[in-house]
């Protein structure tokens, strides 16, 4: 292999002569040049030819009539199909390459759980259906809770939570009601530099005071001053384990040791679970209440073909507290879906409900299957090739991209470096933008914000060696251009649809175009 064929990049090549990628149509070869669908369509014009009716419209429809046409693209069917599968041709996908988007989890969809997913029995339910004709659903979601709480460890799970961040809430809201019921009034979250962003907020939605817990020099919480901060007005700490800086906290249990000795609970952010699923019980950590993303553990990526799942499992001091509606399996086999008619005798200290129904079923089937698929030595070895993988990533660029915490022992499942060694002027956007030009989505820039222009990259566990070695040597390219102060890389992309935007234009002074 050339020195052109790995990195893709020579110092003498510089930036691509423009003249040489210029055409009369605006295409180059199979990349090609969209307009918008109102350039292409006329008003008035349609794929399909509607008969003139002397039916004159209710009056009762009268007021609700427009008066003026509407100003619509008209196209011929072909033409609206090429142009959005034109479109299509421009848009990224897990199935043409990585998503290495640190902290997001974006890794294959096996296909076997999308079949699944589309069964009759499971596509085609109604939330409204009588209790009675969805046994089969019903047993699924039981099942999943039941391996959702053998996998954790902990006492109960609510399902019903929508994502991540709904997820959160609900956690926190079983810790208020916890609290409530023990007369207690506390009015503080502790959320550490290493948490996701969304535990904050979580927190401040939920009606807490938010303090923040420093970082020790390694990336991991101090512990010193977070027990420094607990009293009788802290009702908490949010953590996220492993943290977004790609490191376990391998103080967890002193930290919720010393979070219950003060009369608190600890919630754990389960978005990184897949870097430990099979290997370690958060439950055995003395976590309280932990939501499990299904959409990156178990299955479908965002945006991968369906919405997002957070179910919280509990522990027993909170599971008394959790939402409803939840399933029960009786003796006979078949399962009872517990809602407000029962709740008064059989959980009366829940606090309400977190959706209108019981969850996203879609979803659910999906992380089922998933786990049955690969069993329990199979989600050890998810874990086991996050980590690999990850790490791999991170010894093979450490040389060429600076590793903040590379010191601080073996990394997770996503590797963290930041812009420092890069040449005066050049930034991590300069690097993002450059991948783009490799055919590469760029990784999660910016954050955690606990680092200087911090890039974070989870290769997943989805990912081969051949894979990861063409991404490294990509990435590797770019650094090294960075380094060396090549101006090209300034400009990237130069081979997108779109060239860079100026984004802090784009997001001060849009221009808005109404078509109306």
């Amino acid at each position: 292999m050339n020195a052109v064929n790995q990195a893709g990049w020579r110092p003498e090549m510089g930036q691509a002569n423009a003249a040489t990628r210029a055409t009369s149509s605006g295409d180059r070869a199979l990349m090609l040049e969209e307009a918008l669908i109102f350039e292409l369509g006329q008003p008035g014009t349609c794929g399909v030819d509607f008969g003139e009716t002397d039916l004159p419209p209710l009056d009762s429809l009268a007021p609700f009539l427009r008066r003026d046409p509407l100003d619509l693209p008209g196209l011929s069917e072909p033409e609206a199909v090429r142009h959005y599968t034109r479109l299509s041709r421009q848009n990224y996908a897990i199935d043409l390459g990585p998503f290495p988007l640190g902290s997001c989890t974006m890794k294959h969809n096996p296909r076997l759980n999308e079949k699944v997913a589309r069964m009759a029995g499971f596509a085609d339910l109604h939330p409204l259906q009588p209790v009675s004709t969805v046994q089969g659903a019903l047993g699924a979601i039981n099942q999943l809770a039941h391996w959702l709480i053998e996998l954790t460890g902990m006492h109960g799970v609510a399902m019903s939570p929508k994502a991540g961040a709904h997820g959160e809430l609900c956690g926190l809201l079983c810790i208020k009601a916890a609290l409530e019921a023990r007369g207690e009034a506390r009015t503080t979250i502790l959320v550490p530099e290493s948490a996701h962003g969304t535990n904050p907020a979580t927190a401040a939605f939920a009606g807490f005071a938010v303090e923040s817990i420093p970082a020790t020099c390694e990336g991991r919480v101090d512990l010193a001053a977070l027990t420094a901060k607990l009293g009788p007005h802290v009702a908490g700490v949010m953590i996220t384990n492993p943290n977004t800086c790609g490191l376990f906290e391998r103080d967890m249990k002193a930290i919720s040791d010393a979070v219950h000795a003060a009369g608190g609970y600890v919630y754990c952010d389960g978005a990184n679970f897949n870097a430990v699923v099979g290997k370690v019980r958060p439950g055995d950590l003395g976590i309280d209440a932990m939501h499990i993303n299904l959409h990156k553990t178990f299955s479908t990526p965002h945006g991968g073909g369906g919405p997002g799942s957070g179910p919280v499992v509990l522990s027993a001091a909170l599971s008394p507290f959790g939402p409803l509606p939840f399933t029960v399996r009786e003796a006979d086999g078949s399962v009872r879906l517990v809602e407000e008619e029962q709740a008064a005798h059989e959980h009366p200290q829940g606090f309400g409900r977190m959706a209108a129904f019981h969850g996203q079923m879609g979803m659910f089937t999906r992380a089922l299957a998933y786990i049955l698929s690969h069993g329990a030595d199979g989600l050890q070895q998810v874990a086991e090739d996050a980590v690999l993988n990850a790490n791999y990533v991170l010894c093979s660029l450490d040389d060429v991209l600076d590793a903040p915490f590379g010191a601080s022992g073996p990394c997770m499942h996503e590797a963290l470096f930041s812009d420092t060694g890069l040449a005066e002027g050049f930034s991590t956007l300069d690097i993002a933008k450059g991948l783009i030009d490799e055919g590469f989505h760029p990784m999660t820039v910016y954050f955690p914000l606990v680092v200087h222009g911090a890039m974070l990259v989870e290769p997943t566990e989805t990912e081969s060696k051949a894979g990861l070695d063409r991404f490294i040597a990509s990435l590797r390219s770019l650094a090294e251009r960075a380094r060396a102060g090549d101006e090209a890389l300034k400009s990237a992309p130069h081979f997108a649809p779109r060239r860079r935007l100026d984004e802090t234009m784009a997001a001060r002074k849009p221009v808005l175009v109404w078509q109306g």
